[in-house]
């Protein structure tokens, strides 16, 4: 019972399991994010999603690699917070207490990334929760030097992958290891580093695969992505660890993606329709399979997506705005959303929702705070002087430096294409998806209708 007579509850749905925290343990983390210290909340290195309670007063801190939502119901003797990965987790939770009356997926909340939200449980009504950034990487810090800016950033990814396989060698130094590949700049770079740090570990390298996604219609051809994939790595003497999972267009299904991801946006939905298909033919594969790496953050890193085709952005808003793309205009913007924060921030589901869908455990070292640090030092303004084409291919230059200066190996730089457009035919595409976002919204209000 708190000061105000009221007895609060909370209830938490969160799997502490599914943290990748590689630099202390789940209790410490929680300690550090109950103290409310921004400082000591960035020093928690991986992808987590992490809660602590003292008294009435609850703190909640995130990474963009986890979702993690939250749910205040109503009592008649207090209130009681609900937290969860999932919509549905929280739906599902007031059902069993016979508070389904109170739930609407309007009602909950998405923490942002890279913020302490604190939230006090005091009754009727409990206040608008408070928000402290705990993230705020110093811009353009760098010089324009692309050698120097590459092995910055990709030494980074490095570093965080040399985590990643710490952790899973510490209990099997022979379990395999995927890379969800298109052969695009960022699943390229992730599969490079990798192998590089396999071979420099002493490793086996045979335990690394890079999985490609082919859907056709014939079950002959093959994909822009797997003819790309295919490319890339025999231009690396690296062939072999290819491996394609092919897909027909009828495992494509919108409805089932928009449960999976609870989401509506055109582009992740897309997005995670391809991840599904891919991870349920890994599934299929291979039972036993749990790691997988992919290269989902690159593009929000290098700020590389077409500025033309999104009419409420130019390049001055991308360059001016910190972590546009990570997290949106921002939770003190008007544009904000509570249902769903913004940028990565919301749109990371398009990717790890897939993989926990399967049971796989994933990991996205392009959206770890160390690397997105490296790259909001880059001085994009002064390297691009506002010119969009130079900005476009600011990513590729970097990279490809980066990956030579940390593994040795020239990666080949192929044109920029969305994972969804490169894993089918643009016919099948178009007849597989919705063109317009109102069909994805309607599809969104009947699955949590049903």
């Amino acid at each position: 019972m708190n000061a105000h007579g009221y007895v609060d509850r909370l209830e938490n749905l969160l799997d502490p399991t599914d943290n990748l925290i590689f630099n202390m343990s789940v209790e410490e983390a929680i300690e550090r994010v109950g103290s409310g210290d921004a400082q000591q909340v960035r020093q928690i290195e991986g992808q987590f999603a992490l809660l602590h309670k003292r008294g009435n007063i609850v703190r909640m801190a995130r990474s963009i690699g986890r979702p993690m939502r939250y749910f205040l119901a109503k009592k008649v003797d207090g209130p009681c917070l609900i937290v969860a990965e999932r919509i549905d987790e929280i739906a599902s939770w007031l059902k069993s207490q016979g508070l389904d009356d109170q739930f609407h997926p309007s009602y909950t909340r998405m923490v942002p990334a890279h913020h302490i939200v604190e939230i006090a449980l005091v009754g009727c009504p409990d206040p608008n929760p408070q928000l402290t950034r705990y993230f705020d990487p110093a811009r353009n810090r760098w010089s324009t030097d692309l050698n120097e800016i590459g092995k910055r950033y990709i030494g980074s990814l490095a570093d965080e992958c040399t985590k990643w396989l710490d952790r899973i060698d510490a209990t099997d130094r022979t379990a395999p290891l995927g890379v969800l590949f298109s052969g695009g700049i960022d699943s390229g770079a992730v599969f490079l580093v990798l192998y590089h740090l396999l071979l420099k570990r002493g490793s086996n390298p045979a335990r690394l695969k890079a999985f490609t996604l082919s859907v056709t219609t014939d079950g002959q051809s093959l994909s822009p992505d797997a003819q790309q994939a295919a490319r890339f790595l025999d231009d690396v003497d690296l062939g072999l660890f290819l491996e394609v999972i092919e897909a027909r267009p009828s495992e494509l299904d919108v409805r089932e993606t928009i449960r999976i991801i609870e989401d509506y946006k055109p582009l992740d939905v897309q997005s995670a329709t391809m991840a599904i298909a891919l991870c349920r033919g890994i599934r299929a594969r291979y039972p036993d399979w749990k790691f997988l790496a992919d290269g989902d953050g690159g593009d929000e890193n290098l700020k590389d997506y077409p500025i033309e085709e999104n009419s409420e952005l130019t390049i001055r808003s991308v360059l001016n705005n910190q972590m546009l793309y990570h997290e949106g205009w921002g939770v003190q913007a008007i544009k904000h959303s509570l249902t769903y924060s913004g940028g990565q921030s919301r749109g990371h589901v398009r990717t790890s929702a897939p993989a926990k869908q399967f049971e796989f455990a994933g990991f996205s070292p392009f959206a770890l705070p160390n690397v997105i640090e490296v790259a909001e030092g880059i001085p994009f303004i002064e390297l691009t002087n506002w010119d969009n084409s130079k900005l476009y291919a600011l990513k590729g230059e970097v990279v490809r430096r980066g990956v030579e200066a940390i593994t040795g190996i020239t990666m080949p730089i192929f044109e920029k294409r969305r994972f969804q457009h490169g894993a089918a035919e643009r016919a099948l595409f178009d007849k597989v998806f919705p063109k317009h976002e109102a069909a994805y919204r309607r599809l969104l209000t009947e699955v949590f209708a049903s």
